[in-house]
């Protein structure tokens, strides 16, 4: 697998040869930053976790410096937080058992190239390798300019591939914005009640995140509770905790969709949805 970056990282936990740890991955994780897939992609590892199959792989496409730091991680260099953040991306891979963890080391501005041909290139060449069925990535209301690049490129990716080998399922998933707004038929509602001991284990992998200064592990927590007795107020709860997502998958079946029509279509209903609600109580 030879990927844009000579510093890339690619991982395999169990030590399986590349191409069948690549192969044999069904469900696919590919995040902007270290910590992303774990925040956004949690129903796919608790579907593959300890199973033979279906297994779950991630790609994080950016290094990760810039973030945010106090504390212990006050006085880290970017050079120094980009190592400790691979390293616990590593370990969130072997505690997930995923199938391969791919660590493209973009920096955000390279990401954020319009296009981003060379991370379209490297996604698409992992793409092709896996069996990926279900892809989880950011979604296009976020509000992270790099999230917004990445799910571009997943989309961009995708569409290289020939239909017949195309993911099943795109996932477009809450990380800076929540997806509450989404009309409800349209929302995708991920069960992530399960193994809330490993999910804790995961999130607490990113102690350079969590220790730096940003909660995420508790906020993630505290929105997918939200989620699951928030979505419907006249009927009892149907699972502990939900993530939401936004169906990505007709932009991935159809290469003639605009990505920017297919959002704000989305964000058009929702208003209409208000404006009904209001009008009606106003008459």
């Amino acid at each position: 697998m030879k990927l844009h970056h000579a510093t890339a990282d690619l991982f395999i936990p169990d030590g399986t040869p590349v191409a069948d740890a690549l192969a044999r991955a069904t469900h696919l994780g590919i995040g902007a930053h270290q910590d992303d897939i774990e925040f956004m992609a949690m129903h796919g590892i608790l579907a593959c976790f300890d199973a033979p199959s279906p297994r779950f792989g991630g790609i994080t496409c950016t290094n990760g410096a810039g973030s945010a730091r106090i504390g212990p991680y006050a006085g880290v260099s970017n050079d120094d937080l980009c190592r400790i953040r691979r390293a616990e991306q590593r370990t969130a891979a072997q505690i997930g058992r995923y199938s391969f963890i791919a660590q493209l080391d973009f920096t955000s501005a390279e990401a954020k190239v319009a296009g981003s041909p060379d991370l379209v290139n490297d996604l698409a060449a992992l793409l092709r390798a896996t069996r990926a069925q279900v892809v989880y990535t950011h979604n296009l209301a976020d509000k992270h300019d790099t999230h917004v690049a990445v799910a571009l490129a997943v989309i961009a990716a995708c569409r290289r591939l020939p239909p017949a080998q195309r993911p099943a399922r795109v996932c477009g998933c809450e990380v800076w914005r929540n997806l509450d707004w989404l009309p409800d038929k349209e929302k995708v509602v991920l069960d992530v009640s399960a193994r809330p001991n490993l999910q804790a284990a995961l999130y607490g992998a990113y102690d350079s995140q969590i220790a730096g200064g940003k909660r995420y592990d508790l906020a993630t927590l505290g929105r997918n509770r939200a989620n699951a007795t928030l979505l419907e107020s006249h009927a009892a709860d149907t699972c502990e905790m939900a993530a939401f997502a936004m169906d990505l998958t007709p932009l991935i079946a159809d290469d003639t969709r605009d990505p920017i029509d297919y959002v704000t279509a989305s964000i058009r209903r929702f208003e209409t949805d208000v404006r009904n609600r209001l009008a009606a109580r106003m008459k």
